[in-house]
């Protein structure tokens, strides 16, 4: 089991708010007795815990306590209650440049940043040619950065943060800066840090970008932690909020809702149903995405629902076919031949099934699903063409399917 390198326990910050300055200098010197200020939550006892190499998506509106979290986590602000743990040494991309002393040359902005990280004068003369060649801007180098273009100052400024090998990369919306060949640079170090098992933590309002990235994502929402989960399942719930234009209470409210009409209305079905009845199949990519068309040679996996209403059938086989448009029948495979026992309680169910390189040749065809007997012979229900679906393929080969192969020359 991977260790845990970030430990966040019942974190809370809280903030003063005074409605007028002059209050605040009335409590400063003790002039009032009374309470001269509400408080303001910015988190509110969020917890959560990152293992080493892990790449976590953090999401959120503006004001959901994103950058707060991260600000705690790289030391910059103190929490107000709860215990912050964190194992390895952090390199924060959040405001590029923050610690940046505007009198000073670049090479002498490197040096403070250093010092700043607790990189010693040593190790980041090591690394000096890297960041210099990363940042890429000459003879400015040894210029006070009060005279750098925009574009110059970020490109410095992300190249020292990069470059002095963290143990733990935080990430805030800084992958966007600079031209486009500078922004293809940065994300190359950003993928390389993600193949060398670094442990990144990534917060964007991108949300494509935290599907590519991150497996798991957590959801901030004024200030409390709301989902901590695969990303597609956050992302998708997220989204969903958004476009209700819900506060977060009434989302949820609503969600229940559903939830409760949903159950009453398997109740429903479930009274109708004999044995079992197949509800839907989906095709879903690797990243978790539902797809329509398949492309020829990927990693696929089939997602069969089916509702059962009477437990007491014993070993049950799920099957699943692929036929042409025409009918022609191309692959069955059930669980049966497979030596696979199925869910099988009462009420909802679904079972994956895996295509790795699905190599069928492009054109339009169709799935067909059945729910059988422990002998595969007696249908307990069949659903013919319930997925139409389209392989887009180059033109690599004929026929209907491309079998796995090498060419070589015979002497």
């Amino acid at each position: 089991m991977a260790k845990t390198v970030i430990d966040l326990s019942n974190i809370t910050k809280t903030y003063k708010m005074y409605s007028k300055n002059s209050d605040r200098l009335k409590e400063a010197l003790g002039l009032s007795k009374k309470k001269l200020f509400s408080e303001f939550n910015a988190l509110d006892d969020v917890s959560f815990s990152i293992a080493e190499g892990e790449t976590v998506g953090i999401i959120g509106r503006n004001g959901s306590g994103k950058s707060t979290i991260l600000k705690i986590l790289t030391g910059v602000l103190n929490q107000t209650s709860g215990n912050v743990n964190v194992d390895g040494k952090i390199s924060a991309l959040l405001e590029l440049g923050a610690g940046f002393n505007m009198e000073y040359t670049g090479i002498e902005n490197i040096y403070l940043n250093a010092t700043i990280m607790n990189v010693s004068k040593s190790e980041i003369e090591s690394k000096m040619k890297d960041i210099l060649e990363f940042a890429d801007i000459g003879e400015h180098i040894n210029q006070p950065v009060k005279t750098y273009s925009s574009g110059m100052f970020v490109r410095l400024a992300f190249a020292v943060a990069i470059n002095v090998n963290p143990d733990i990369l935080i990430v805030d919306e800084a992958l966007a800066v600079g031209d486009t060949r500078f922004q293809l640079k940065c994300m190359d170090k950003f993928i390389e840090f993600m193949e060398a098992g670094k442990t990144v933590l990534f917060v964007s309002h991108d949300i494509n970008a935290i599907k590519r990235f991150c497996n798991r994502t957590i959801w901030l929402n004024q200030g409390k932690l709301i989902m901590d989960g695969d990303t597609a399942d956050v992302t998708d719930r997220y989204m969903d909020f958004l476009k209700s234009e819900l506060s977060i209470e009434d989302y949820y409210a609503r969600q229940d809702e559903r939830i409760k009409s949903k159950k009453d209305a398997e109740t429903k079905l479930l009274e109708n149903i004999d044995i079992a009845e197949i509800d839907s199949i989906n095709i879903i990519d690797e990243k978790g995405n539902v797809i329509q068309d398949i492309q020829h040679g990927a990693n696929v996996k089939v997602r069969v629902g089916y509702y059962v209403g009477d437990e007491s059938i014993e070993n049950p086989v799920l099957g699943v076919a692929i036929r042409t448009i025409d009918n022609e029948y191309i692959c069955g495979v059930n669980t049966l031949l497979d030596s696979m026992k199925i869910s099988w309680k009462k009420g909802y169910n679904e079972v994956e099934l895996n295509y790795s390189c699905f190599n069928l040749t492009g054109g339009e065809y169709y799935f067909d699903v059945a729910l059988f007997d422990s002998t595969a012979t007696v249908q307990i229900d069949y659903k013919t063409k319930i997925k139409t679906f389209i392989v887009n393929m180059d033109y690599i080969a004929e026929g209907i399917v491309v079998l796995n192969h090498t060419w070589k020359n015979v002497d």
